[in-house]
């Protein structure tokens, strides 16, 4: 991998489109790349597909014949031979966390631990190597995935003492899969200032046992409380370890980016500082995945700070942001996620609203005024209902309708009701296939059976109501693979080889539209990226199999070979 040059956002000749001989061009400068002899899938309508392409500066400026752009090479022109292989659009990530993706590479990985057992011992390895009142932190834990429930659990999630017992001295701060709970030691509880008599904050829950005392779980904005302990002490770091975590950080998420072809990537969620920092990395051009950001903050301090954060195709079109974030409730894992009738599982809960509606409304309202477009995290069906009365009531003041492009984050469990609304006012359903298939074992347990047939992952119901449907994969929540969610959504098949709801897959077609124009479109960059179209960004994966044709199981083998940014090759896998 090397770093990408800048360059400007658009060649300042006149883009002028010419249909020859079936080969659409534009006039441009000396062609630089050059991919021939391929099967490529441009997700554009007016030319789907063609042999070969032809890139100057950071643009495509030739969609067509081998032939016909073999004619553009020059004597500095790289020609790639896919051989027949497959290139498509960029896949653009279209809800991860970005920074938080580089962060899951440096701290212990437990998405794949099948036991507690695993996880104590994992702990008790790094507290032994860790520094005397160091931290230890992982993220990735499911209890849904364990062979087996620990004895003496509480919720089906076990109690502290073996954790404390295996890091007496080292603060311990494990997070759930889906970010919205973690587990905490003795000690980092001790340090947090947490105890039996702490009371749940507003839209969290401090998991007790049978006698008040805690188990260690702490699930929604309780995590926060040990999370602000951890924060205090990193706050002892000097600004130049900080910088240095920050930019190792961004390295390793590009580097999983775009080993895995991705080009861009809607980050769902950061503070103005992340903003700032990743406008400095954009000036030195050091932001090698375009961004597309989204802030989190209160609609007070929003209202304060996002005129000085506006940026659309800044720093040649690696940075934009011009939305925000807001969850109003927790994950369906871990019985956050807020339903209109209680859990099947847990029939005492209706899960948790982790932000009150008249703040979610306040937030909207902040954006219009300013022009940003509002992301609400909203898993449950009624936390999705309330999202779109809130939606409906803000395009009731204004006269742009649905071009606002306002997006419902997940949208994982609807009630049939609302379905056609997503469709009929213009809300995008920004969804991640993967969470299907990997929640798809315990949704009934959460659920019950009529729900989930009901609304559960509703891919297809969300397409036909006239929805944009978009995809990704939440990472550092699921691995950030494009090609694992994109078999995911076609197959929607079980790790035990059952199907989830079969009439709820999209084509492989479908799709890559999720993945690609319609990820461009959620962003307001249709017209620079998102298809493989004469005028665009030169932004192309050319992969090993034909995810489009091969036999469904075969769609996990294929590998990257080429990802390509603005007509550089960013990631090249080698012999």
């Amino acid at each position: 991998m090397h770093m990408l040059s800048v360059r400007p956002a658009f060649i300042s000749t006149v883009l002028v489109l010419l249909v020859v001989a079936g080969c659409t061009v534009t006039q441009e400068p000396e062609v630089r790349l050059v991919l021939i002899n391929g099967k490529i899938v441009t997700a554009d309508s007016l030319m789907p597909a063609a042999e070969a392409l032809a890139v100057a500066g950071d643009t495509i400026v030739a969609v067509g014949s081998t032939e016909k752009v073999s004619a553009m090479i020059g004597a500095e022109t790289r020609v790639i031979d896919l051989e027949g292989r497959l290139a498509v659009p960029g896949f653009i990530e279209g809800h991860g966390h970005y920074m938080g993706l580089g962060e899951a590479r440096r701290i212990l990985d437990l998405t794949a631990v099948k036991s507690w057992d695993e996880i104590v011992e994992m702990v008790r390895e790094a507290a032994a190597e860790a520094e005397p009142g160091e931290w230890v932190t992982g993220r990735g834990w499911h209890q849904e995935k364990w062979e087996s429930v620990p004895v003496g659990s509480v919720e089906g999630v076990p109690t502290h003492h073996e954790l404390s017992d295996a890091s007496p001295e080292n603060p311990v701060l494990l997070g759930h899969a889906s970010g919205h709970a973690a587990f905490a030691n003795r000690a980092a509880m001790r340090e947090a200032g947490v105890s039996p008599e702490t009371p749940n904050p507003s839209g969290g829950e401090i998991i007790r046992d049978a006698r008040g005392e805690l188990t260690g779980l702490f699930r929604e904005t309780a995590a926060g409380l040990i999370e602000a302990a951890l924060a205090q002490s990193r706050a002892r770091m000097t600004p130049e370890e900080r910088d240095a975590e920050r930019r190792e950080q961004a390295r390793l998420a590009a580097e999983e980016c775009l080993s895995k072809g991705i080009t861009s990537f809607h980050d769902a969620g950061v503070g103005f500082e992340t903003v700032r920092f990743y406008r400095m990395l954009a000036d030195e051009g050091a932001l090698p995945v375009r961004l597309y950001v989204m802030i989190r903050s209160s609609s007070e301090r929003l209202a304060e700070n996002l005129a000085d954060h506006r940026m659309v195709g800044y720093g040649n079109n690696f940075l934009t942001v011009r939305s925000v974030k807001r969850s109003i409730d927790g994950a369906l894992g871990s019985h956050g996620a807020w339903l209109l009738a209680p859990y099947s599982d847990k029939p005492e809960s209706i899960g948790l609203q982790t932000v009150d509606s008249d703040e979610i409304a306040r937030t909207a309202v902040v954006a219009l005024r300013h022009g940003f477009q509002v992301n609400i995290h909203a898993i449950g069906d009624k936390a999705n209902r309330e999202v779109l009365d809130i939606f409906e009531r803000a395009y009731a003041t204004t006269d742009e309708g649905s071009d606002l492009r306002w997006r419902i984050e997940h949208a994982q469990h609807l009630s049939a009701d609302d379905i056609p609304r997503f469709g009929a006012l213009g809300v995008i359903a920004s969804m991640q296939g993967v969470h299907a298939t990997s929640d798809g074992p315990w949704v009934y347990r959460r659920l019950g059976e009529e729900r989930a047939e009901e609304g559960a992952y509703v891919w297809q119901k969300l397409w036909q109501s006239g929805a944009v449907v978009t995809n990704g994969t939440d990472a550092p929540v699921e691995d950030v693979d494009p090609i694992a969610s994109f078999y995911a959504t076609v197959s929607r098949r079980l790790s035990d080889g059952s199907i989830f709801y079969e009439d709820q897959r999209l084509t492989r077609e479908q799709t890559l539209v999720s993945y690609t124009i319609n990820n461009a479109y959620a962003a307001f960059e249709e017209d620079l990226k998102g298809s493989l179209t004469p005028g665009k960004l030169a932004d192309i994966v050319v992969l090993s199999r034909d995810i489009l044709t091969v036999p469904e199981e075969e769609i996990r083998n294929a590998e990257v070979l080429y990802t390509i940014v603005g007509g550089d090759v960013l990631y090249e896998k080698l012999p």
